[in-house]
């Protein structure tokens, strides 16, 4: 069986933590903890280490979801979660414009720590409020190349499409790799 390690990753508060609790096989392992700053308290709890869920693809294929903590006190996970990811994924709360300069400090780290293939999710796509992916895209800066993606992290069909364009993303590269 072959495995393909994803990292989610993105903003405090902007859906990893429920995009993989919508589609794990498993009970996620969550490191939730209570809020203890006034500032943060648009909800209630807060990962401070990782989330990890697994999802069986067929039957020699499994992928395993690392989420990472988003607020800036824990980004020293972050390096540690990427060791050996074939992929990641941004997730972007399209509702917070005041999140998306830190959505764009986040992208630019993880792709600092490999040259793997990633997505953007634009989060929360059922909202009304909610930011037009291509509008995000002007936002953040990001090159044609780069796939963001409506997302919906509480909808599983929703986040099966994001972690398949990731997965068809990654299997390109793997392609590349063995042809070059």
């Amino acid at each position: 069986m072959q495995a393909v390690k994803m990292v989610i990753t993105g903003p405090f508060s902007a859906g990893k933590t429920q995009f993989i609790g919508s589609i794990s096989e498993i009970d996620v392992v969550s490191t939730e903890r209570k809020i203890s700053s006034s500032a943060e308290q648009i909800k209630e709890s807060t990962t401070v280490a990782m989330d990890f869920g697994r999802i069986t693809v067929g039957d020699d294929l499994v992928l395993y979801l690392f989420g990472t903590p988003g607020q800036r006190r824990f980004d020293f996970m972050w390096d540690i979660l990427s060791q050996g990811m074939l992929g990641f994924v941004v997730m972007v709360d399209s509702t917070k414009p005041e999140t998306f300069r830190e959505a764009k400090r986040v992208l630019e780290t993880f792709e600092s720590y490999a040259a793997t293939p990633y997505v953007v999710a634009a989060n929360k796509q059922d909202m009304e409020d909610a930011w037009e992916p291509e509008d995000l895209r002007i936002i953040l800066r990001l090159r044609p190349e780069v796939k963001i993606l409506p997302c919906v992290a509480n909808d599983k069909e929703s986040v099966k499409n994001v972690l398949l364009e990731l997965l068809y993303s990654i299997l390109e590269e793997l392609d590349k790799a063995e042809t070059a």
